[in-house]
Formats: structure tokens, sequence, C-alpha cells
């Protein structure tokens, strides 16, 4: 699990929480005590992607299983998460497999830092040549997949995503009214960047 900045977290078409991984989780995890039957569902505020969390136990046994797959998840919870393992958290560096072809792995090795400097230096260059396009998508893309997930049976579902992706912020909201509040608030949170970056 990669870090998770912010997340919301529905029990059906309510809004049951939203913040802190570690906060919702424990929100989910009382809900869950409360009603064994409720379907709850966690989507990464970044991205709209599901976030599979355990939440049995209690919210200091939810937060120590956060912990433990991505400690970065849970910070200034009060929970005593033991000593950390090697790397770097606090900077944010993760290690991930790449896969190159020979050349491609020559090249890196000759730039000054090594494979790791040079690869940052290249995702940064292409983050600053198109922010704008690459926000629309982004926001386009977590928007759909919320939506595809929690409402693709709701009226002017089919409506609401050719606006969305058509970059039609006003037949976007029309094509919601009809589902359920939480729901549409969502989808047009996660939405909204893609409508501002086009007006901009």
């Amino acid at each position: 699990m990669s870090e998770v900045n912010t997340c919301n977290a529905f029990a059906g078409t309510k809004r049951l929480a939203s913040g802190a991984l570690v906060d919702v989780a424990a929100a989910a995890s009382a809900e869950l005590k409360r009603n064994p039957a409720a379907s709850i569902l966690i989507f990464d505020d970044a991205t709209a992607r599901p976030i599979d969390v355990d939440l049995r136990g209690s919210a200091k046994d939810v937060a120590r299983r956060l912990a433990a797959i991505s400690p970065e998840n849970v910070i200034a919870t009060g929970v005593e998460l033991g000593p950390r393992g090697p790397g770097r958290p606090k900077l944010g560096v993760v290690a991930r497999e790449v896969t190159l072809l020979p050349r491609h792995w020559e090249w890196l090795a000759e730039q000054p830092g090594g494979a790791s400097v040079a690869l940052r230096k290249l995702v940064e260059a292409a983050r600053k040549t198109s922010p704008g396009s690459d926000r629309r998508r982004l926001a386009q893309e977590a928007a759909n997949r919320f939506m595809t997930a929690m409402a693709g049976n709701e009226p002017g579902f089919e409506e609401a995503t050719r606006a969305l992706f058509a970059g039609d912020a006003e037949k976007f909201a029309a094509e919601m009214k009809a589902w359920p509040d939480d729901i549409r608030s969502y989808a047009m949170q996660l939405a909204e960047p893609a409508f501002a970056v086009k007006a901009a």
C-alpha cells in the first residue's frame, strides 16, 4: 500500500468519514461494530481507488496493521508502533521495481548521481511540461472510477460520464441531481480539478 494522504469512507451511499486514512479506518471499524452488515468502501482522495483495510479489532489494532503495511499512513496517531525498519520514509523515498532494457540501464548508470537520481529528474521534468493536462486527466479518471463503483446504476450515469470527459461542468452537475447527496458531492469534489483546469 502506498502512502494515502486523505480518503473518504462510504457506508452504502452515505459518507461515513473523511480525512487521514487511520482516522477514516477507525470510523469505518466502529461502524462495522454497530452494524456488521454494513457495506463499507474507502476511497483514496487522489485517485478514487478503493483502499483495502482490515477493519477488525480496535482503532489501535487497525492503526497497527496500517503502520505495518505503510508507516507513512499512520502519522500522529498516538499509537506506539515500535521501531521502524530501514529506509527513509520521512523523505517519501519508496523502493519499487522498474523494468528497462539493458541500454536504458547503461544510460542511467552513466548519469550523475546514478539511476535513482536520473529517474527522479526525468519524472520531475515530465511533470513540469504538462501539469494542467495531467491534472485534468487524473481528476477525470478519479471521478470516473468512483462513479463507476458507486453510481453505475444511478439515472444519468452515462450522460454524466460523457459530460465529465467533455469538460461540461453544468451538464455533469445536472445529470447527477437525482443521485444520493453524498455520492453526488464526492463525485463533484473529485471532478472539480478537471473543470477548473479547463476554465483556466
